[in-house]
């Protein structure tokens, strides 16, 4: 059985009074949790601690049950929606909030990960960083679509609009997928707090060159900051040995 290394860290970054971040690890190694909530001060951070929370608890109960993994990360993502949307209800000044969310699940020797929002995953595998999720923003997709360029994308005014996130009654779109995850790679999973801040080339150099994931995620963490720290600033970093 392959082991792993891994480690998170979250900061408010230099402008945000409020950290809407959070993350999960799960001791065992089993599975982690990034989520960047939205929807004012006391909203994101209430919805990415519900989400947190009840990803967390519905992987923990039915980790060792019979549902296939990909059926198990869809329905703690509709447990961590629901939660949301039963806060919203009891609390309507929350009634916009909402949460990003991106989790990795190391289950029945096939790692699975699920996502919706524009947190991101990334695997750095020989020297290569590739983003393995998919941006749930309208940037994003006109891009995939050929209506943008990369550059018009990085400084465009709506880059930020998401048109999926957890906290919506008309929740339908998720993303889950089989990862792949050999000996040696390293994953990232963080907030737009660090890839809005950090270019792909400076992240794939910390990761290459750091000796440990703490020394990893402070130095990407500091990187976000020292580029200006506009927003929240989470990751968290698995070394698959």
């Amino acid at each position: 059985m392959m082991k792993r290394r891994f480690t998170g860290l979250t900061d408010p970054g230099l402008l945000r009074s409020v950290n809407q971040d959070n993350f999960y690890l799960d001791p065992e190694g089993r599975f982690f949790i990034v989520a960047d909530g939205m929807g004012g001060h006391a909203g994101g951070q209430e919805a990415s601690q519900i989400a947190t929370k009840r990803i967390a608890a519905y992987l923990d109960e039915h980790w060792d049950s019979d549902m296939a993994s990909d059926v198990l990360l869809e329905e703690a993502l509709k447990q961590a929606n629901q939660g949301i949307l039963e806060d919203q209800y009891d609390h309507p000044e929350r009634g916009d909030m909402g949460t990003t969310a991106v989790v990795v699940a190391f289950r029945q020797n096939q790692p699975w990960y699920a996502h919706i929002g524009d947190s991101r995953l990334y695997r750095l595998r020989d020297s290569q960083l590739e983003q393995i999720s998919e941006d749930h923003t309208w940037v994003a997709r006109a891009l995939k679509v050929g209506d943008i360029s990369p550059e018009q994308a990085k400084v465009h005014p709506w880059r930020h609009v998401l048109f999926q996130c957890l906290g919506r009654k008309d929740l339908h779109q998720m993303d889950i997928y089989p990862l792949d995850v050999k000996a040696g790679d390293r994953l990232l999973m963080c907030s737009d707090g660090l890839t809005e801040e950090v270019p792909d080339e400076l992240i794939s150099e910390v990761l290459q060159s750091s000796k440990t994931c703490e020394e990893a995620a402070t130095q990407l963490v500091e990187a976000a900051k020292k580029a200006g720290g506009s927003d929240n600033i989470t990751v968290v970093i698995i070394v698959q040995d």
